[in-house]
């Protein structure tokens, strides 16, 4: 079996960089660092990062009290680090003020985003991000519109908003599809012409989603997309692989992945999310090869 594995599969920039942090804030395991959610969106390296001292609280969309969950809180060193989903301008008073050392592994890409509505929003405008209303770097970001702010995911969202008087900021969560924004957008600017779009999907996602039509394009019979459930980007991407007309099997683990379905495919193609570690793409990249 040929295993064509994809250029950017694994790791982004922003994901390392949280992970770095996080890791940094340790001090080789003196100090506990708490996370306001998952750091980043895949279990397994959330587990591996448990071992070393780096742990979860609060809920998924960083929604919960943080007081008695970081209560048994000795050392004047621990940390609280905000995830690389970023968190609302409330959240991130409310996490300062838990008596922790503060530390932000926002991802940079997010950050401007944030930096794009809170600019825009200043002067008046009203707010539309294009994204999942229940994913935590919507949630976040939704924070910075000043209360003037709306989540749309389809054309029929759009139908829906009320009649906007005055200038609206169209912005995307940082892990969509381009050619599903550029859609919207037009729609959009269709009922509201004074729309100004600003383009915010982060170059990593644009490339992984890129990489996987270029599998294709290299022979490659089926494709595997190895990353969280939870993960937005790893979900796009598997979308992608369907849309290629080629078989997708999106796995969090190699434990997951069918060998018996695999073997019949001469040229297998692999990709992974921004959120997926080395690990996890080495283990079945390993398994294929060594059938």
């Amino acid at each position: 079996m040929k295993v064509i594995r994809a250029k950017s599969a694994g790791f982004c920039f922003g994901v390392e960089r949280a992970i770095g942090i996080a890791r940094k804030c340790t001090e080789c395991g003196k100090n506990k660092v708490y996370t306001d959610g998952p750091l980043i969106h895949n279990r397994q390296m959330m587990e591996r990062l448990q071992k070393e001292g780096i742990l979860e609280i609060g809920d998924y969309q960083s929604s919960n009290e943080l007081k008695e969950e970081i209560s048994n809180s000795k050392n004047s060193a621990d940390v609280l680090v905000v995830r690389a989903h970023g968190v609302s301008p409330e959240r991130r008073e409310y996490l300062k003020n838990l008596g922790l050392i503060f530390k932000d592994a926002t991802c940079p890409d997010v950050g401007r985003i944030a930096g794009v509505i809170k600019s825009h929003a200043k002067k008046g405008y009203t707010i539309i991000i294009m994204g999942d209303p229940k994913h935590p770097e919507v949630i976040g970001l939704l924070g910075y519109a000043e209360g003037r702010g709306f989540v749309v995911k389809c054309n029929e969202d759009i139908d829906k908003l009320p009649n906007i008087e005055g200038n609206i900021c169209m912005v995307s969560q940082s892990t969509m599809f381009p050619d599903d924004y550029q859609q919207l957008a037009a729609y959009l600017k269709k009922r509201f012409p004074k729309t100004e779009v600003i383009d915010t999907i982060c170059g990593a996602t644009k490339e992984r989603q890129k990489d996987v039509t270029v599998l294709a394009a290299q022979g490659a019979q089926a494709i595997i997309v190895i990353g969280g459930r939870h993960s937005a980007n790893t979900v796009k991407l598997a979308i992608v692989a369907k849309r290629t007309g080629l078989p997708c099997f999106h796995i969090e683990t190699l434990a997951e992945l069918d060998l018996n379905k695999i073997k019949k495919y001469e040229v297998v193609g692999v990709t992974a999310g921004a959120s997926t570690p080395e690990f996890l793409i080495d283990e079945v990249c390993n398994a294929l090869n060594a059938m």
